[in-house]
């Protein structure tokens, strides 16, 4: 089993080192590239202003995080959720960062995220897809056509939802927990059913343009050619 945590954080500014802090976690689970609908969302008590220019970026303020917890009284509850997991992250070296941070205010010898869980980061990732273009957040919903029409602010949990969605699609998909399974004999399977919001915008269709047809026919031609005419795609269009 392969589990997976996609996660994103807010804070109070840009740097840990001077004493900026965690205000808001947010991570959702995939396991064997499906969400499961499993996540771990906690804002946190800064003790300490937040910067006006955060602020604008997520909307969250200190009179609001005032009766929240402490970063100290949700650590462990955060470390049960993500531990020996593979972490996914956009722009991993900043929420990393913050959270060893956070985690060495607690105890001085604790281990940096990075050694107990595996990491990716899919800015890294998406550099090396798209070399020379813009690869926020922002700039791959749009490209892969992931609904971001609710992210007027940032938030940590919407964020990781979307950026599972985009990491899905990035990298092939999800894949059905079913194929080449088995139910042993007398276990009920549980089935979780997963609504699509009503208000979500359709996916759109794209049909290919006549030179596309034309490009695949070539290849299926080839195809076909170096298999010894063994082709079932070819064969299939024929019938």
């Amino acid at each position: 089993m392969t589990r997976q945590i996609v996660l994103d954080t807010e804070t109070t500014g840009l740097d840990p080192q001077s004493g900026h802090r965690v205000i808001e976690i947010g991570c959702v689970e995939i396991v064997n590239r499906r969400l499961t609908g499993s996540h771990y969302h906690q804002y946190v008590n800064p003790e300490r202003e937040i910067d006006e220019a955060a602020i604008e970026v997520h909307g969250l303020t200190a009179d609001f995080l005032a009766d929240k917890p402490t970063f100290s009284q949700v650590a462990a509850q955060f470390l049960e959720f993500v531990q020996g997991s593979e972490l996914i992250i956009h722009n991993a070296p900043f929420d990393l960062g913050f959270l060893n941070h956070e985690l060495k205010k607690q105890n001085s010898s604790a281990v940096n995220l990075e050694d107990s869980c595996s990491v990716i980061d899919t800015l890294v990732l998406a550099r090396s897809k798209h070399p020379g273009q813009r690869n926020n957040l922002d700039a791959l919903c749009k490209r892969y056509e992931v609904d971001n029409s609710q992210r007027e602010l940032h938030g940590a949990l919407l964020d990781a939802e979307i950026l599972a969605d985009v990491y899905l699609i990035m990298t092939g998909g999800q894949t059905n927990l079913q194929l080449g399974s088995e139910v042993q004999p007398g276990v009920k399977r549980k089935t979780i059913i997963r609504r699509v919001d009503e208000t979500r915008k359709p996916l759109p269709v794209l049909r290919a343009s006549a030179k596309e047809l034309k490009l695949h026919k070539k290849r299926l031609e080839e195809i076909e050619a170096k298999s010894g005419n063994t082709c079932l795609w070819l064969q299939n269009q024929e019938n």
